[in-house]
């Protein structure tokens, strides 16, 4: 009895995880055929990547930091949408992880992107501290990051192997490059780009980055978040970054020509 009851238990195990396979499968396929139609425009010159995809923080019943009437969720995908029209406007295809408030789990997110492939991926979030005065913009990449996937893989992720030994260097200009544009916009606190082993950046296999786009602890952040010009800026800082990122992958260095004739 015992063998049989371990093969049901099997055979069970299996059911649940081919049932999971097709339910992430028809979400996927649902979300991409949402997006279809801005997603085939062309991109205004041939890039490195085809598609952003967004993804902004938390959802549904996960709300992020809060204070107040404000909260995480509702920042991060009001800003992810200012992006998206931003680089819709300059022609670049884009994804959201998620499209309203609704709860995507961490490796749905990271699976997704994946799945899409030849992208670049940016999550959106805002920060809390226990101490008050804790201030400014950060942008992280992933210090340990996968860097192939299985089919398989794609979309099982505690079957995700392996991580790479150091960060994608891809992943760190693009952080870089995004931070460096929040601070010229928002003028605020720099806080530097950082590795952080947050899931949704290490498990994607594109490069990847993080923006924590001020502290909802903070007074002086909070009322500047409160105000669309200010998330206004926030979500241009990122468009600018991620176009300065794909204009200088775009750039190919240029060989100096030297006269090897007279000395």
């Amino acid at each position: 009895m015992k063998p049989l009851r371990n093969i049901l238990a099997l055979s069970g195990l299996l059911l649940m995880m081919a049932s999971f396979v097709w339910i992430q499968f028809r979400q996927t396929e649902r979300a991409k055929s949402a997006a279809e139609p801005r997603a085939a425009q062309p991109s205004a010159a041939p890039g490195p990547f085809a598609v952003v995809v967004l993804d902004p923080g938390h959802g549904g019943q996960d709300s992020g930091a809060m204070c107040g009437g404000l909260l995480e969720k509702d920042l991060t995908l009001d800003v992810a949408r200012r992006i998206d029209r931003l680089l819709d406007s300059e022609g670049i295809a884009t994804l959201m992880t998620r499209l309203g408030d609704t709860y995507v789990s961490l490796a749905d997110r990271a699976a997704f992107a994946n799945r899409i492939g030849n992208c670049i991926f940016v999550s959106i979030h805002f920060n809390e501290d226990n101490k008050p005065v804790a201030s400014g913009v950060e942008t992280y990449y992933a210090s340990h990051q996968i860097a192939t996937a299985s089919s398989m893989a794609s979309w099982l992720p505690f079957l995700w192997r392996p991580l790479s030994e150091s960060p994608n260097p891809e992943s760190q200009k693009l952080a870089g490059f995004i931070q460096e544009a929040l601070v010229a916009r928002t003028r605020a606190i720099n806080r530097g780009t950082q590795p952080g082993q947050f899931f949704v950046i290490a498990n994607v296999t594109s490069p990847a980055a993080l923006i924590e786009g001020g502290f909802l602890t903070n007074k002086e952040d909070i009322s500047k978040l409160a105000s669309e010009d200010y998330r206004d800026q926030i979500a241009a800082a990122v468009a600018d970054g991620i176009l300065h990122y794909r204009d200088a992958t775009m750039r190919k260095p240029t060989l100096a020509v030297t006269d090897q004739g007279k000395r």
